[in-house]
C-alpha cells in the first residue's frame, strides 16, 4: 500500500506559493506519503520541475498531473503528459485522457469550479471527495456523488501554500509505480484518510 496525495499545486499554477523544492524536500521527509500528482492549473511547468528535483530520491515518486479549466468546470488529468486540444470541454477533455491511457478525476465538485451535478453525466474514473481546503459538508456531498454513481473517491490536499500541503491522503492499493497506481485508482483499490501533520516544517 502507497499513501499519495493526488492534487498539489506549486508556483507555476499563479494562485499558489508551493516552492517546488519545497514540496520535494518535505515528501522526502514525511514519514509515509511518499506519492504525489502535482496537477497546477493548466500546465505541466511545475509538474516537470517536481519530477526533475525529485528524480534523485529513490523512495518518493511524482504522477503526472493538470487540473484543466473545462468550459463547464475543472478536471483533474492524472498520468498524462500534455494539454488536450482546445476548446476544453468536459466530454472532449475526458475523452483525451482516456484515449492516452490517463485516469479522469472530478475534484471538489460541489466547491468553486467544481463541475457539480454534471459530473453525474460525465465519464470519469473518480470523484473527489476528500479535498483538504473544503468544507465538511461539501466533500460530503462529493463522497454521495461517488456512491451513487457507483465510482472511486480519492483524496487531494489541493495544497497551494505551504502549510496547506499533507492534510488528507490516498491509501492505493498498488505497488510503487505510476501505471500500478493509475489502475488500482480505477478499479477503487483506494481509500481516503486525513493525516495527522505529526512533522511541522
Amino acid at each position: 500500500m502507497i499513501n499519495a496525495d493526488l492534487h498539489i499545486h506549486t508556483t507555476y499554477s499563479g494562485d499558489a506559493t508551493n516552492q517546488p523544492k519545497t514540496i520535494v524536500e518535505q515528501l522526502n521527509a514525511h514519514p509515509t506519503i511518499k506519492v504525489l500528482a502535482v496537477t497546477d492549473h493548466n500546465t505541466f511547468e511545475g509538474c516537470r520541475k517536481v519530477q526533475e528535483l525529485a528524480s534523485s530520491y529513490q523512495d518518493i515518486l511524482v504522477i503526472p498531473g493538470v487540473e484543466v479549466s473545462a468550459v463547464e468546470g475543472e478536471l483533474i488529468l492524472l498520468g498524462v503528459t500534455e494539454l488536450p486540444p482546445k476548446p476544453w470541454k468536459a466530454e472532449d477533455v475526458i475523452e483525451f485522457a482516456k484515449t492516452n491511457g490517463g485516469v479522469t478525476v472530478a475534484p471538489h465538485p460541489y466547491r468553486g469550479y467544481g463541475l457539480g451535478d454534471l459530473t453525474r453525466r460525465l465519464n470519469v474514473d473518480a470523484i473527489e471527495v476528500l479535498n483538504g481546503i473544503t468544507d465538511f459538508d461539501l466533500n460530503r456531498r462529493a463522497e454521495e456523488l461517488a456512491k451513487t454513481k457507483g465510482l472511486p473517491g480519492v483524496a487531494g490536499s489541493d495544497a497551494h501554500e505551504n502549510k496547506e500541503l499533507w492534510t488528507v491522503c490516498t491509501e492505493v492499493q498498488a505497488s510503487f509505480d505510476v501505471d500500478a497506481i493509475l489502475k488500482a485508482i480505477k478499479r477503487g483499490a483506494v481509500r481516503t484518510t486525513l493525516t495527522l501533520k505529526s512533522i511541522h516544517f
